[in-house]
């Protein structure tokens, strides 16, 4: 069993920028892919970012150029910077392991509010 747990969302004007972490309980050396994922109010939950072993990267478009998805494997920790915020990014940050061997891991969420 991984546990990941969030943090670092806050409440930031339009233009801002926020880092969110996330910590594993676990080696996430083995992961085969860490991301990011965010769902607002009566919405559906979407991928924001991922980053699969290999190094390869995904973003969704609406965060491209603005969000940066890097993962620490010695302090098992997975980042993402986020920079000029808009308020269409208020949502809730989910971080999100999965293992080749098995296991699909999620954390809490934080909380992402951006003011415009």
């Amino acid at each position: 069993q991984v546990q990941l747990v969030e943090s670092g969302g806050g409440l930031v004007q339009a233009g801002g920028s926020l880092r969110l972490s996330c910590a594993a309980s676990a080696s996430i050396f083995m992961a085969s892919s860490m991301g990011w994922y965010r769902q607002a109010p009566g919405k559906q939950r979407d991928l924001v970012a991922r980053i699969r072993t290999g190094g390869t990267v995904n973003y969704a478009d609406s965060v491209k150029g603005r969000f940066t998805i890097s993962r620490d494997n010695a302090k098992n920790t997975l980042y993402l910077q986020m920079n000029s915020l808009k308020p269409e990014d208020t949502a809730v940050y989910f971080c999100n392991a999965q293992f080749t061997a098995g296991g699909n891991y999620w954390g809490r969420g934080t909380q992402v509010t951006v003011s415009s």
